[in-house]
């Protein structure tokens, strides 16, 4: 008997990114742990000392695993909990630096839904196209906006 895997349109996943935390906030995290092994001190040095270091590898551990994932499966977007259906996109456009800045801030779309990263400068704006849905449009970080924009025009292209 043989097997084949099922390489369909709609099932094969063309994007795929994990917002972890940036270096620098994986280090601010992992600092609650010697903070919280001068609150063991006067108990015992050796213990608060594994203390610590346990509370700041489970941190940091869990502040990578809870990260939200964006991904591009078949013709749906996934962007942390929420997805939605390539049919419903508009045309994405991606930003970085200064213009992304301005996206997150000044600019931003008070009619819109937001996945928005700290640390993560890369944004892609989705614009929706069902009439009935009082969102206009998506915000989402991204590392790799321009790829995650190749991505949405492809399931879009597929819907």
């Amino acid at each position: 008997m043989r097997l084949m895997q099922n390489t369909t349109q709609e099932t094969r996943e063309s994007y795929r990114e994990r917002l972890s935390p940036s270096l620098w906030m994986l280090v601010t995290i992992a600092l609650v742990g010697p903070m919280v092994s001068l609150v063991f001190t006067p108990v015992a040095s050796n213990i608060a000392i594994a203390i610590g270091a346990a509370v700041s590898l489970v941190l940091v551990v869990l502040s990578i695993l809870l990260a939200p994932v964006i991904r591009v499966r078949g013709t749906v977007l996934h962007a942390g909990r929420a997805h939605i259906d390539a049919r419903w996109l508009g045309e994405p456009e991606h930003f970085a630096g200064q213009d992304a800045r301005d996206r997150r801030t000044r600019d931003i779309a008070r009619d819109g839904w937001y996945l928005i990263r700290g640390g993560i400068d890369g944004l892609v704006v989705v614009p929706l196209t069902d009439p009935d849905d009082p969102v206009r449009s998506w915000t989402i970080s991204s590392r790799t906006p321009d790829r995650l924009s190749a991505a949405i025009r492809a399931a879009r292209a597929a819907a």
